[in-house]
């Protein structure tokens, strides 16, 4: 694919996967080429290799009789979705722990942890916005640190699912109760888990891992139970069937 061709799909790809998540088309709503080629202003070549890759994220669906829609999920798809991701970091970090990890990408966390604890360890509020893409950088490291390419590239396929991004409820947390303790707790995990890795505690550094992505399904509950409206700030929540 030409730079060029590869920039056009590279913009198709961001802006339609955000249109989709962020609840701009309704679960099953049919997308036109020609519309969403005229809305993200992009050519239909780079269009439909951002629909192939929806598709195969499951984003999108196929239709029989041409043309894709919306795809539609459960409750339960979530919760799958966020246990798959919790699934895949554990067995990432136990594979780091019993194989090692190199010091340039020990070095590599221990920065990124120290800059989340400067973030979320102060006598104010948290720095929340320093801290979105911190935390985004240390999972993407948990999926590097066993040196596997098929770990690293299943977990950020498994991100992608609705609701599964490890900065998936960040968007609407600061209107969770507890907020600020949520984030440290989170934090703490963050460097049990680091610890675990460098100890060669694999057992324990998976499930811690799989500890800390439930996190979101306390918070996916509090939001279902307590504050519905708060579903339209998580993208994704929007592709939940509400029946």
């Amino acid at each position: 694919m030409g730079k060029g061709r590869r920039s056009q799909f590279d913009k198709g790809l961001g802006a339609l996967r955000t249109l989709v998540l962020e609840g701009d088309f309704a679960p099953h709503d049919r997308l036109s080429e020609t519309m969403l080629a005229d809305r993200l202003g992009i050519s239909r070549t780079p269009l439909r290799q951002a629909i192939d890759r929806l598709v195969e994220e499951g984003l999108l669906e196929r239709l029989q009789s041409g043309g894709c829609r919306v795809a539609k999920f459960t409750m339960a798809d979530i919760v799958d979705s966020i246990e798959l991701r919790g699934v895949l970091e554990g067995m990432a970090v136990r594979l780091a722990a019993e194989r090692g990890v190199s010091d340039a990408m020990a070095d590599e966390c221990r920065r990124v942890l120290d800059a989340l604890s400067e973030a979320v360890f102060t006598p104010e509020t948290p720095d929340f916005f320093r801290y979105v893409p911190l935390n985004q950088e240390f999972h993407d490291l948990m999926g590097q640190l066993c040196g596997s390419s098929i770990v690293e590239r299943e977990l950020s396929r498994a991100y992608r699912l609705p609701v599964a991004s490890p900065t998936a409820f960040l968007g609407g947390q600061e209107l969770i109760p507890d907020f600020q303790e949520s984030l440290r707790r989170a934090q703490r995990q963050h460097m049990n888990i680091f610890e675990a890795i460098m100890n060669g505690e694999g057992t324990r550094a998976e499930a811690l891992a799989r500890e800390h992505a439930r996190l979101a399904r306390v918070n996916l509950a509090y939001i279902t139970n307590e504050k519905p409206k708060l579903a339209e700030r998580i993208p994704g929540l929007s592709l939940v069937d509400a029946a």
